[in-house]
């Protein structure tokens, strides 16, 4: 039996996540039938994290096992994609992995990016891919609200009520934010793993402080109170990308 990982690109904006449910398309579902295609048997694929729907992917990674012997990496790779062309899902690459390697229990390290764009102008290129905020922001103040996201602590604020992790403490070994070019923003997280919405969570704090309606003082008692009913609205899916898995 040989363990392959794949590396996916995909836009969510048309997709229910990436996790097979009965009411609408997933990327699972899609890349699996490619596979099927192939391979001809059913193959049963599992990512390193279940994004939301209308969440994107720079760089999802996922594996499966199989009988099969891909001979032809890049052949196989353009088979897929050949497939899935018309769902705005590439794959990026493919790799064979040992046999305990697993998309999601072997992961170190997961990086999601924001995107914001702060104009007030309304977005036609990056429509869906990124969150329109008129308003202006206090980067400054921002960056002082993400210091306090660092570390290891009770993140029950920013959990929504359907996650199912066994616990609420998770440790962020980053949060930053950087400006690019006249109006757009970046926020990066970096951890093991998150809570469901976690991260959409603590970027809806975050807005807020940079619109100045929340002072570092009201937030740091937020984060403290451990209480899902203090978070603020969470940011919308379409400025969240899986960015990298590292293993």
């Amino acid at each position: 039996m040989n363990t392959y990982q794949i590396l996916v690109e995909y836009v969510g904006t048309n997709f229910v996540g990436w996790q097979i449910q009965k009411n609408g398309l997933s990327i699972q579902e899609v890349i699996q039938k490619a596979l099927k295609k192939i391979i001809k048997k059913k193959i049963v694929i599992f990512g390193s994290g279940r994004t939301d729907s209308g969440v994107h992917a720079l760089a999802q990674s996922a594996h499966f096992k199989t009988n099969y012997d891909i001979k032809d990496r890049q052949k196989f790779v353009k088979s897929l994609n050949f497939f899935l062309s018309k769902y705005c899902v590439s794959i990026l690459d493919i790799k064979k992995r040992k046999k305990n390697f697993h998309a999601r229990y072997s992961a170190k390290k997961r990086q999601y990016k924001y995107i914001i764009i702060n104009r007030i102008s309304s977005l036609s290129l990056e429509k869906n891919r990124a969150w329109n905020i008129r308003k202006k922001l206090n980067i400054s103040k921002m960056k002082s609200g993400l210091k306090l996201l660092k570390g290891k602590k009770d993140f029950s604020t920013f959990r929504a009520s359907s996650c199912n992790a066994n616990s609420p403490i998770k440790t962020i070994n980053k949060a930053s934010i950087k400006k690019i070019g006249d109006n757009r923003l970046e926020i990066i997280f970096v951890s093991q793993s998150f809570l469901q919405q976690q991260v959409r969570s603590m970027v809806g704090c975050i807005k807020l402080l940079g619109e100045n309606k929340w002072t570092l003082r009201k937030f740091k008692k937020i984060i403290e109170a451990k209480s899902r009913s203090g978070c603020a609205p969470v940011a919308p899916p379409c400025g969240l990308y899986l960015d990298k898995v590292n293993y």
